[in-house]
């Protein structure tokens, strides 16, 4: 049972109310949004709570024991935190919410109602929805080491100890051409399908800091073409710099032959 602060309890006695909802989303590189219903922009907790972003939320659900609770943001992308870009890029998966129910004109007085996780979150047509997970969830997650014929560590972690940093396993390009889901770069010197289930990542432009995951990469004379396992889910134009990570197929063959790194093959 949830014990009301003094104040809203006050606030919800009187029978007459001023409240809304109040969303924070705190994204995985630790940004922090703000959206709520009311009106007015409201601040609290160094988080200011963005008016008219078109936020509407699902009846939360609640049940005792470890079942995952779940509920639905839904919104409109009427804000430019919210658009369409950053959705498609995935800045917003598993990023954590708080929902709070607020007093708007007296922000002290409020409950947090609900804490979890960003769950699936589709698009379309302007609008999105996000599956917010109860904090629960986590417990239904396979935990531990599965063992299997491929190796299950990603190329470069702690586990590999692979220096993808190495001149023979990244080279950095500048982009040519763009389709929908492949790019022609200049100054790549990669041979065919070295960075063929690679990734592909950002310098300069709109993708800045972010990564994509290689499909295919082959040559064409001077210059290569990367094919995406996906279409591109930000603007990309020709100039942009990249950088190209080799790929690494989870084979022993692979392990001991392209990265010398055989004692570490985790499959």
């Amino acid at each position: 049972m949830r014990t009301l602060p003094p104040g809203l309890q006050a606030h919800l006695d009187s029978g007459t109310t001023t409240l809304c909802h109040c969303w924070r989303v705190t994204l995985k590189n630790n940004e922090k949004l703000g959206f709520t219903d009311h009106d007015l922009t409201l601040s609290f907790d160094g988080t200011s709570f963005e008016a008219s972003a078109g936020f509407t939320a699902s009846s939360i659900e609640s049940s005792l024991g470890f079942s995952v609770d779940n509920m639905e943001a839904e919104g409109a992308l009427q804000s430019t935190r919210l658009d369409d870009a950053r959705l498609k890029a995935g800045d917003f998966d598993h990023a954590t919410i708080e929902v709070w129910r607020v007093n708007w004109q007296d922000v002290t007085q409020r409950l947090l109602m609900r804490k979890g996780h960003l769950g699936e979150v589709t698009y379309g047509d302007g609008a999105f929805t996000a599956e917010v997970r109860g904090l629960a969830h986590v417990l239904s997650q396979q935990k531990g080491r599965l063992f299997q014929f491929g190796c299950d560590a990603q190329l470069g972690d702690g586990r590999c100890g692979v220096n993808t940093s190495l001149p023979s396993f990244s080279d950095g390009g500048v982009v040519v051409s763009v389709e929908v889901s492949a790019l022609v770069l200049s100054g790549i010197a990669f041979a065919d399908d070295w960075a063929t289930r690679g990734t592909l990542s950002f310098t300069s432009g709109a993708g800045t800091g972010r990564s994509l995951a290689v499909k295919r990469q082959r040559r064409m004379g001077s210059l290569v073409r990367v094919d995406l396992t996906a279409a591109l889910p930000f603007p990309v134009v020709a100039g942009d710099a990249v950088q190209l990570i080799a790929g690494c197929g989870k084979q022993f063959s692979t392990c001991q032959q392209k990265f010398n790194n055989a004692p570490n093959f985790r499959g």
